[in-house]
C-alpha cells in the first residue's frame, strides 16, 4: 500500500490529468509538468508511474525538448534503461539529444548499469556536440567511470576539468571509496576543502560510511585506516552539522585516544558550536591523560573561546602556550587571537597582537580584523588594515568589496567610487554567488536575476505565484495560517 502522501499526489496527477484533457491546452508546459508528477508519483511501483507518463507523453499536443527530457528522465528514474537508449536514439534523430539535460540522463543511466563503453561513447557525443566542459556534464560522466572502477579514467578527467563542484568531487571521492581505496579519497577529501568547497551530505555519508569500524577498514585491500583519517572526517562532519555532537562523542570515545588527533578533531566541534565550558573540560582531560599537546590544540581552544566571548580565558592561553605548554605560536594562533580581540570589540588589542608577532603577518591575520572593524563599524582602522592587504594580496576581490560596503554604510560615497574604481583599474570584479539545487539526480545553479536556465519561464512563472501567496497569508493572523494548514478552513 503506498503512503498517504503519494496517494495524494497520484490522485492530484489524475485530477490535473482529467482538467489538461478537457481544456485543449496546446502549450506543452503544464503536460510536461503532469509528466514529471506521474513519473515520482508511485516510488513502490515506478513502472506504473513510468506508464502514466508514456501515457501523458503521447497526448502531449506539440511536445518540446522538456518533454523529451522528461520522459528520457522518467525512463532512468524506473530502471527502463534498454527503453531509455532506444528513447535517447530517437531524441538524436530529432536533433534533441545535444543538451545537458539528456546527457546528464544517458550517464546516470551508463553508471546505474555499470557500462563505462556506454560512457565513452557519450563522452565522444558530449565533445562534438561541445558540452564536454559543462561541469554537470563532466560530473555525470566522472560518476560512470568512478562507479565502474575506472579510477584512473575518472581522475584523468576530473584532473582536465575547468570547472569542479561538490557533485564532481563526491563522485571522484564515492569512486576511491567504493574500491577500496581510502587514503587517496582522504586526499581528495582534504583538497575539495583546500579549494574552499563545503562538503555535504552525500560527502561524509560515504567516508564514514568508509571509516565506521576499523574492522570493516582492515579487510579493505592496501588500506589502512589510522586515526587522522577518523578524525578528519569527524572534525569536519562536528564542524559542519552533519552529525549531532553527541553521535560524534560516541565515536570519539570507541577511537584510540593516546594521541592529540581524536582530542583535537572533538575539541574543534565543540569549539564551533559555541559550546567552551566542554572544549576546557576536554583540556584538562588532556593534561589529566598526558595526552601530548600540539599546535592544533590550541587552535581549537582559543577559537572556543572567541565564539564564546571568553577574552580573558583565551588571552591566558595565548601568553601561556610557550611559556608554561612548551608550544610555539604561529601564524593561525595569531589570527585565532586577533579573531578573539575583534569579537569583543578589542580592537585596539587586535591591531597590538598584530604589530607584537615575531614574523610578517599574512593576508589571513589582517583579513580578521578587517571583518571585525566592519562588524563594530571602525572606519579608520578598516582603512589602515585595507592598505596592508592592497600590498600583500592585490588581487583579492574581497577586501574592496568590504571596504566598499563599509564606506557606503557610513555614506562615504566619494570613497566608495575610489575604491571600486581601483578595483576596475586592475581588473577585479565581485565574484557572483551562485545556489545549487539536486532534484531527481540531477543538479541545477543559478545566479542572481539568472535566465539562463531552460525552464527560466517556468521557474519565474511559480515564484510569482508564490510571492502571490505570501502576500495573501501575510493578511492573515497566526491562527488562521494554522487552520489552513490543517485543513480546518
Amino acid at each position: 500500500m503506498r503512503p498517504r502522501s503519494q496517494h495524494h499526489l497520484a490522485l492530484a496527477a489524475a485530477k490535473s490529468h482529467a482538467v489538461l484533457l478537457k481544456s485543449g491546452i496546446s502549450s506543452p508546459t503544464p503536460w510536461n509538468q503532469l509528466l514529471t508528477a506521474y513519473s515520482t508519483a508511485f516510488p513502490p511501483d515506478p513502472g506504473l508511474g513510468l506508464a502514466a507518463a508514456r501515457r501523458v507523453f503521447d497526448e502531449i499536443p506539440r511536445p518540446d525538448a522538456v518533454s523529451w527530457n522528461s520522459l528520457l528522465a522518467a525512463h532512468v528514474a524506473a530502471g527502463a534503461h534498454r527503453d531509455a537508449w532506444r528513447l535517447l536514439g530517437s531524441m538524436h534523430a530529432r536533433g534533441l539529444a545535444a543538451n545537458t539535460f539528456a546527457l546528464g540522463s544517458a550517464l546516470r543511466s551508463a553508471a546505474a548499469t555499470r557500462r563505462p563503453a556506454l560512457g565513452a561513447q557519450l563522452q565522444s557525443f558530449a565533445i562534438k556536440s561541445r558540452l564536454a566542459d559543462n561541469v554537470f556534464t563532466a560530473s555525470a560522466l566522472l560518476d560512470v567511470y568512478a562507479k565502474c572502477g575506472r579510477l584512473s579514467d575518472a581522475r584523468r578527467l576530473f584532473d582536465r576539468m575547468p570547472e569542479r563542484n561538490t557533485v564532481s568531487w563526491n563522485a571522484i571521492i564515492a569512486g576511491f571509496v567504493e574500491s577500496r581505496k581510502l587514503a587517496p579519497a582522504m586526499d581528495l577529501f582534504l583538497g575539495m576543502e583546500r579549494e574552499g568547497l563545503v562538503p555535504d551530505e552525500a560527502t561524509f555519508a560515504t567516508l564514514l560510511a568508509a571509516v565506521e569500524g576499523p574492522s570493516r577498514c582492515m579487510q579493505s585491500e592496501n588500506m589502512r585506516t589510522d586515526e587522522y583519517t577518523f578524525s578528519a572526517v569527524l572534525r569536519s562532519c562536528s564542524d559542519l552539522g552533519i552529525l549531532q555532537l553527541d553521535d560524534a562523542r560516541k565515536s570519539f570515545e570507541e577511537a584510540d585516544k593516546s594521541s592529540s588527533v581524536p582530542w583535537n578533531s572533538m575539541i574543534f566541534g565543540y569549539a564551533q558550536h559555541g559550546q567552551a565550558h566542554t572544549v576546557t573540560n576536554l583540556f584538562n582531560e588532556m593534561l589529566e591523560l598526558e595526552v601530548p599537546l600540539d599546535h592544533v590544540t590550541f587552535v581549537g581552544l582559543i577559537t572556543a573561546y572567541s565564539h564564546a566571548g571568553l577574552v580573558d580565558k583565551g588571552s591566558e592561553i595565548l601568553d601561556a602556550m610557550e611559556t608554561r605548554y612548551g608550544v610555539p605560536l604561529r601564524m593561525e594562533h595569531y589570527a585565532c587571537g586577533v579573531d578573539l580581540y575583534g569579537r569583543a570589540g578589542h580592537l585596539d588589542k587586535a591591531k597590538e597582537l598584530i604589530e607584537s608577532m615575531p614574523f610578517e603577518p599574512d593576508a589571513m591575520v589582517w583579513m580578521t580584523l578587517l571583518g571585525s572593524c566592519r562588524i563594530h563599524g571602525n572606519m579608520e582602522l578598516a582603512s589602515d588594515v585595507a592598505s596592508h592587504l592592497f600590498v600583500t594580496e592585490p588581487k583579492q576581490h574581497s577586501t574592496y568589496v568590504l571596504l566598499s560596503s563599509m564606506y557606503s554604510g557610513l555614506g562615504m560615497w566619494s570613497d566608495r567610487a575610489v575604491v571600486q574604481r581601483v578595483m576596475k583599474d586592475r581588473g577585479l570584479s565581485k565574484v557572483p554567488g551562485w545556489s545549487w539545487i539536486e532534484l531527481k539526480n540531477e543538479v541545477h545553479s543559478f545566479n542572481a536575476e539568472d535566465r539562463l536556465h531552460p525552464r527560466t519561464d517556468q521557474i519565474y512563472e511559480m515564484l510569482t505565484m508564490l510571492l502571490r501567496v505570501a502576500q495573501k497569508l501575510s493578511s492573515f493572523d497566526n491562527e488562521e495560517i494554522l487552520m489552513t494548514i490543517s485543513g480546518h478552513t
